[in-house]
């Protein structure tokens, strides 16, 4: 069956979600502490690790669980209405003049709060930076993120730039790597542009989970490449994820610079560095691997695996759910995930897939535009 553009962006921004609400319960454990704490491995949508999830610290006052969306897909539906406003490619102004603004001016309904609230008052520090840097300091948008601690927080948004240049990685990377200047810096900003690209090379008629990571290394540069190679070449000697959870983590440790302990980071955490990596990407482009781009073993993997499962398995989701359409991710999991976060998961698929075409339009007519400039250029008659 050959999938419409409708069918891969449903796929990837539904999947992300629903993987990102899988994932939000047990981010942050261990897979040792996950199956002890839920007798086996999660197979699905599960309630809050603490049952006074209200008080409990580490994780009040979020209700994570129960189908509830984190912080990564609100900042993915910020960034799809970032594109419905300018319906074009984005750059790092973008994020200045119209995701800042939404972020700090307009209540929406914020399941993990399960209250009306600006989507300011539930994003974390990393990217709350955005806003401090660029509303309140000034900063140069193209430079903002230097300076912010390196971790996923651009990476777990960047769905919809691979989705506006589905077929086209390298042009995803690349704006990508733009749009992220604003948020994030060093192995941050890289795996933000790799992610891109990945989700990109998967709406590409014929993908495979082993093209898109080969479009991924491709594209990676410095700590992210090789983290990506090392996870590449353990996740090709597993098909299931409960064996390949332990060599997966100790593939991509050595580029990891938070630690052993995801809850008490190492000293030298979250810095830059060319030799680094972040954890989330090479992990979930890993369990896609595992999986053979199955949506559903790719996410439970990236689920079950721990640390900051939730955005892995937002990735995963996003990729495997671009591979394989909308089709591929359980229906129900989808529907109680949206009824549960009170979210439309397929209006801003649907919304981005209108803006793609609209800019996959002006591209041609740039670069028809281009091309006639050039042949004036170099034949002048």
């Amino acid at each position: 069956m050959t999938l419409t553009l409708e069918d891969r962006f449903s796929g990837a921004l539904v999947g992300a979600a629903v993987g990102d609400a899988l994932g939000g319960p047990v981010e942050g454990w261990s897979p040792e502490q996950i199956a002890e704490r839920h007798g086996g491995r999660v197979h699905g949508i599960v309630g809050p690790w603490y049952e006074d999830w209200r008080t409990a610290r580490p994780i009040a006052p979020y209700h994570k669980g129960d189908g509830h969306v984190t912080d990564d897909t609100l900042m993915t539906h910020a960034l799809v209405r970032v594109y419905a406003a300018v319906r074009d490619h984005l750059d790092a102004y973008a994020v200045a003049e119209h995701l800042v603004p939404d972020l700090m001016g307009t209540p929406r309904w914020i399941p993990e709060l399960e209250a009306e609230a600006l989507p300011l008052q539930r994003i974390f520090l990393a990217e709350k930076w955005i806003v401090t840097r660029l509303h309140y300091a000034h900063a140069d948008p193209r430079e903002a993120g230097t300076g912010n601690i390196v971790n996923c927080g651009a990476a777990m948004y960047m769905a919809p730039v691979g989705l506006v240049n589905a077929g086209n990685p390298a042009a995803a990377y690349a704006e990508a790597l733009d749009v992220a200047g604003a948020h994030q810096s060093s192995y941050g900003r890289e795996a933000a542009g790799v992610f891109a690209a990945a989700v990109a090379a998967a709406c590409a008629p014929g993908a495979t989970a082993a093209t898109v990571v080969d479009t991924a290394l491709a594209l990676a540069k410095d700590g992210t490449r090789e983290a990506i190679a090392a996870v590449r070449e353990v996740a090709l000697r597993h098909r299931d994820f409960e064996s390949a959870l332990a060599p997966l983590r100790a593939a991509v440790a050595p580029y990891d610079s938070v630690g052993p302990d995801y809850r008490a980071p190492s000293l030298g955490a979250r810095r830059p560095s060319r030799l680094h990596s972040t954890e989330e990407l090479p992990i979930a482009l890993g369990m896609l691997l595992v999986a053979d781009g199955r949506y559903e073993a790719a996410v439970l993997g990236a689920v079950n695996y721990g640390r900051d499962c939730d955005s892995i398995a937002t990735m995963a989701g996003a990729v495997a759910g671009a591979l394989g359409g909308e089709s591929a991710v359980p229906a129900a999991w989808a529907k109680q995930v949206a009824e549960a976060s009170r979210l439309d998961l397929h209006a801003p698929a649907a919304e981005l897939a209108a803006v793609a075409r609209e800019v996959f339009a002006r591209d041609r007519s740039r670069r028809r535009a281009h091309e006639a400039a050039f042949d004036a250029m170099a034949s002048p008659r």
